[in-house]
């Protein structure tokens, strides 16, 4: 259950409360009901009086929600934070060593909107990195575009050694020439424009989030500024892969 239907819960109890009270001042459906009612359970209007009074006020379902959400968030948290903490555990093997503060942990969620109502495009819903720098830079891919969007396209783990693509792809005239033979997906979808405002993060891995019904929703995706022959390895997927189940199973509510 979501926020909104919680919500909709204590409006649709208040709201039955009113329309029940209002039947009874107007006497409908007949004078001769209400009477009958009233007669048999006396308590009746009381404990309509009540419950809108209780469920308006004290709104219980939302209430409740916010409390189950805020155990939830808890136990999302520590599992984020555990994938961390393997994730610099891993990048301590890397020569030259690469700072705390420039890893890049990034959950993205699939969503439509009036730019692109069919397919929808990624949006980063929630990133963790401890530190300010570098700067997160703002993308929305679209299937294709950037590794994220490749691995929405391809629906598998992708990843690309972005630090290589910078050194060979010195100009515009190298990175034209080398996309037209090798394709676009070769420069993860990008112009040379994109590429010059992306390629900072040397090494990108990311990996899927299906729904219950293994549909894509969405992806877990993973950055540094290099390293990537020594990361390129079957603890980052694993790591990763089990972020993304449990990022899935929670449908992104406490990320």
């Amino acid at each position: 259950m979501k926020m909104s239907a919680a919500r909709a819960i204590d409006r649709l109890i208040v709201l039955a409360a009113t329309v029940t009270l209002a039947s009874k001042q107007y006497g409908f459906p007949s004078d001769k009901l209400w009477k009958d009612v009233e007669h048999e359970y006396s308590y009746t209007l009381v404990a309509l009086i009540l419950v809108a009074g209780f469920f308006g006020v004290a709104a219980p379902s939302e209430s409740w929600y916010q409390r189950l959400r805020v155990e939830r968030r808890l136990v999302m948290r520590r599992h984020v934070l555990t994938a961390f903490g393997q994730l610099i555990e891993v990048c301590a093997v890397v020569t030259p060593a690469i700072a705390v503060s420039d890893l890049g942990l990034h959950v993205w969620h699939r969503g439509r909107n009036y730019r692109h109502p069919l397919r929808g495009e990624l949006t980063r819903v929630a990133t963790y990195r401890l530190g300010a720098s570098p700067v997160t830079r703002k993308i929305r891919p679209t299937p294709g575009v950037g590794v994220v969007g490749l691995c929405w396209e391809l629906d598998q783990e992708v990843s690309v050694d972005v630090a290589r693509l910078a050194r060979d792809l010195v100009d515009e005239d190298a990175f034209t020439s080398f996309r037209a033979r090798e394709g676009a997906a070769a420069v993860m979808g990008f112009s040379w424009g994109e590429f010059q405002r992306y390629r900072h993060r040397g090494a990108v891995f990311a990996t899927p989030i299906r729904n219950g019904r293994s549909k894509f929703v969405g992806c877990v995706s993973f950055d540094v500024s290099h390293g990537y022959d020594d990361l390129n390895v079957q603890r980052i997927w694993h790591i990763l892969n089990s972020l993304s189940f449990v990022v899935g199973e929670d449908g992104f509510e406490n990320v």
